[in-house]
């Protein structure tokens, strides 16, 4: 008898301590904010019909990554992995076996983020239907295919800590500044990168190039940068895909659809407060002004194909056709994205505070690659704008990497 009651015993306390495991609802409705705000749907979801099973192909200069699956699935998922190994992962960017992660996962940024936020993101992956979704090997130029050379750039280039609030500043402030440079990665994006993939970080946030398109400055840079930028402005850009001053596209629209508009008014609000503090890391180039015949000729291409929609002042309708004046993305120093536009078309992206669209169609068969450059040269030196000159080679390698 004493031996039944006391396995009965053990047997409750087992399944009390289980229990008491048990994520609460609140964590697990907190990780999922965080996993809103860090997009990870973004890169771990190739197939919409299977949320966060992976497979998505990530291109680099060095070949092609594929996202891993984070359902709870055991033997293909994250299931049977424990808390240790998951932040460990996430903020050391080492995997369960030992081997080391690439840094296409953004765990040099992740790493700022505290083990409470990581412990809340698994409670919320943990809710996930699993799904069989095996992982697929990178695919890599020699010999960086070579896994065990990660320990090499981590010595070189990842440094690991968590994010250090700047007691000057604002709570908001250091909010925001945990978004940006931790869980949001922006600088994923918007760091140029050194040869070896790994961010120049002294010049943290002016912009760089990415898969055809140009993800351009978020410091204080007069033209190309948010010094034009109110925080309500950068608000309202994050929250709805658009504002006075721009509207979203390439990577950076889904990054809005998927991430940006659903987090909380607090967070995107420090985001701005963040990023408006930030002075000009670099200097703009100077720019020389197209000539006369190129200018002449890219007026003529204005106003026969762009009048329409934005004006001969360039002025558009704000939140329906951005306006061109002063456009940051225009005057960048890499016209990536405004070849891409161009040539491709524009869809305007939806959210719920912006539910209207609006496109723009793409002028790829319409006009040659003079033709091309020759506008583009325009519109990024008229009405105040200065932008330096695009030529048509830079049309026609832009045209090379379109869809």
């Amino acid at each position: 008898m004493r031996t039944i009651l006391a396995v009965v015993l053990l047997c409750s306390a087992v399944t009390t301590a289980a229990l008491a495991a048990e994520p609460s609802p609140e964590l697990i409705a907190y990780g999922k904010t965080l996993v809103e705000a860090g997009d990870c749907a973004g890169c771990h979801t190739a197939d919409p019909a299977k949320p966060f099973a992976g497979g998505k192909r990530i291109d680099t200069p060095f070949g092609a990554i594929y996202a891993p699956n984070l359902t709870p699935e055991r033997d293909t998922g994250i299931g049977a992995w424990t808390d240790a190994d998951f932040t460990r992962a996430l903020r050391y960017g080492t995997a369960p076996d030992g081997s080391l992660y690439y840094p296409a996962f953004p765990y040099p940024y992740f790493t700022r983020m505290t083990k409470d936020d990581t412990l809340a993101i698994r409670a919320y992956l943990g809710t996930l239907a699993p799904l069989v979704s095996r992982n697929k090997p990178p695919e890599l130029r020699w010999p960086l295919n070579y896994r065990p050379l990660m320990r090499a750039w981590n010595a070189l280039f990842f440094k690991p800590g968590l994010f250090e609030p700047d007691q000057s500043k604002s709570a908001t402030w250091n909010r925001g500044g945990y978004l940006v440079t931790g869980l949001g990665h922006c600088g994923a994006c918007h760091t140029p990168k050194n040869y070896f993939g790994a961010d120049k970080t002294a010049q943290a946030l002016s912009g760089s190039e990415l898969d055809g398109w140009y993800a351009p400055r978020l410091d204080g840079a007069a033209r190309s940068g948010l010094q034009s930028w109110s925080a309500e402005d950068i608000t309202e850009y994050l929250q709805s895909g658009r504002n006075a001053k721009s509207h979203a596209g390439g990577p950076m629209a889904e990054v809005i659809v998927n991430s940006t508009s659903k987090m909380s008014d607090a967070d995107v609000r420090a985001i701005a407060v963040y990023l408006k503090d930030l002075p000009p890391v670099r200097r703009e180039p100077k720019v020389t002004p197209p000539d006369d015949a190129e200018m002449k000729a890219g007026q003529a291409v204005y106003a026969k194909f762009c009048i329409a929609c934005h004006e001969a002042d360039g002025s558009g309708a704000p939140r329906i056709y951005p306006p061109l004046p002063g456009n940051a993305l225009l005057q960048s120093i890499n016209p990536s994205s405004t070849l891409r536009v161009i040539l491709d078309g524009a869809h305007t992206v939806t959210t719920p505070r912006a539910p209207n669209t609006g496109e723009m169609p793409g002028y790829a068969k319409q006009l040659s690659d003079a033709e091309i450059a020759a506008v583009t040269n325009y519109i990024r030196n008229s009405w105040g704008n200065a932008g330096p000159l695009v030529t048509p080679a830079q049309v026609a390698k832009a045209r090379g990497q379109g869809p």
